[in-house]
């Protein structure tokens, strides 16, 4: 099935987050002294597109007047672009502040056109834009539906009888004859097919046809698809000093919402990110503020990087004010296959497992969650070490890197902090009650001069049932006449 989307930016103008363009502030946008857009404010004060300079501070004399930037709106409909590359890798610029996307192969896997269509709407109020969105079976279909705002139309049967409706004048090659159309009675888009082809096309050019042809499915469409660049790096300017870090999320998660998209488009996960503070520049510059987050385990997705941020930010303390957010992905890899399993594992998945432990860790910080990361050391006291658990290496990776022959051996639960030494009593070890060895022996010779250990491990079990492990030197004192020690190393559970 063939479907596009079409997304008309009608807000495009503004600066989507610019403290001034808020339900509390009468903002206006200009160009060439004419409104261009406004906030509801200001229109519920009676400012209306077109109105000049004059006529708006004339009703509202305390409005914020901006000019419009038509450079800045280009990088934010390219944000938004990068944005939608989640959902699809074809993703195209069309006139107007307006955008499509060929999303056929993407219904199954967002769960239908209504779900998928649920999920752009929220990017976008993420982004901070408000959007119309239109679907049609036609690129072309989909762009008159979102300018003319006319809603979706999945088939063509449906989509011919909503294009009929739509005014004559909407497609951009009609609006110089938009008079000339008027004046012979043809106001709609079915009106204006039913005109003499040879005629129109010589009054108005092939470009009218083309649109035409190619909103009705009788053409093949081609389009440049948007390219992710091989590295990630976004900006983001604040209109205005924050002075609050928390303040600050709403910025971020644009950005994270651009990388989720990045991301998609290369098949990567992202495995480390760095939000950067900016402060103020010139003479009163300041160094950014760094925030450097490390995932236990990789992920493309922003839910979870928009909860660690906002661990992170609840808790950073501003040494000076903030006007812009840089948001880097220094370390990435190839994204993870999905898992194989049948059944969902008890007590959910490691993924889930890992996201919780970066949460605890954002909340208490790095030195606080620790976990154990084995060392390839045959010494018992060495082959463990306690780590932060963002720097420790995943179960498989350590025990590629353990001694051989090492897992398959018996070792206690508990292993003591330091080697009790123990009573000889009877020419056996004594501890609470003499000790019976119910193991062979188990030999370790590792360590390099003064720090080389030479003992033969064995099971020990008491009286009591209870199971101890126990080793015995195998270098005798130093005066060659005193026998070996014996010392109590762990208990198993």
């Amino acid at each position: 099935m063939r479907l596009w989307i079409g997304l008309y930016l009608p807000r495009l103008p503004l600066d989507v987050f610019s403290p001034h363009w808020s339900a509390e502030a009468a903002s206006v946008v200009l160009e060439s002294e004419r409104v261009l857009a406004a906030s509801a404010l200001a229109q519920a004060g009676g400012v209306r597109a077109g109105m000049r300079r004059g006529g708006v501070l004339m009703l509202l004399p305390e409005a914020r007047l901006h000019e419009r930037e038509p450079a800045r709106e280009a990088a934010a409909l390219q944000a938004v672009a990068m944005a939608l590359l989640q959902y699809t890798p074809q993703v195209a610029l069309a006139e107007e502040a307006t955008l499509l996307m060929d999303v056929g192969a993407s219904l199954r896997l967002f769960g239908g056109v209504r779900a998928l269509c649920r999920r752009i709407r929220a990017s976008l109020r993420a982004l901070g834009f408000a959007v119309r969105l239109s679907c049609a079976p036609t690129a072309r279909g989909a762009w008159l539906l979102a300018r003319g705002g006319a809603g979706h139309a999945l088939g063509m049967v449906s989509l011919k009888r909503r294009l009929d409706r739509l005014p004559a004048a909407l497609p951009l090659p009609a609006r110089p004859f938009a008079t000339w159309l008027d004046g012979i009675g043809c106001l709609s888009l079915g009106q204006l097919r039913r005109l003499p082809r040879p005629g129109l096309q010589r009054r108005c050019g092939g470009a009218l046809l083309a649109v035409l042809d190619a909103a009705y499915g009788m053409t093949a469409e081609l389009f440049d698809w948007i390219v992710a660049p091989t590295t990630f790096q976004a900006r983001l300017e604040l209109f205005d000093r924050v002075e609050q870090a928390d303040a600050l999320l709403a910025g971020a998660h644009s950005l994270l919402l651009q990388m989720t998209g990045w991301l998609c488009a290369h098949q990567l996960a992202v495995g480390r990110i760095v939000l950067l503070l900016e402060h103020e520049r010139g003479r009163v510059a300041r160094v950014p503020t760094v925030l450097d987050i490390i995932l236990a385990e990789p992920t493309w997705r922003d839910e979870h990087l928009v909860r660690l941020l906002r661990e992170r930010l609840t808790k950073l303390s501003l040494e000076a004010h903030v006007i812009g957010l840089v948001l880097e992905a220094p370390e990435v890899q190839a994204m993870a296959v999905p898992s194989e399993s049948l059944f969902p594992e008890p007590g959910g998945s490691e993924q889930d497992q890992w996201r919780m432990l970066e949460l605890l860790v954002a909340r208490l910080g790095p030195e606080n969650v620790l976990q154990a990361a084995p060392c390839a050391d045959y010494r018992p006291e060495l082959a463990n070490r306690w780590v932060p658990v963002q720097q420790a290496r995943r179960a498989q990776q350590a025990q590629m890197q353990l001694p051989p022959n090492v897992l398959s051996l018996p070792r206690p639960a508990w292993l003591l902090a330091k080697p009790v030494a123990l009573l000889m009593r009877d020419h056996r070890p004594f501890y609470g009650s003499p000790l019976r060895m119910a193991s062979t022996p188990e030999r370790i010779e590792a360590g390099w001069w003064s720090q080389s250990q030479t003992r033969d491990y064995f099971i020990a079990q008491g009286q009591d049932n209870a199971h101890y492990w126990v080793y015995r030197e195998r270098i005798a004192g130093a005066d060659g006449d005193s026998a070996p020690r014996w010392f109590l190393h762990g208990l198993f559970g």
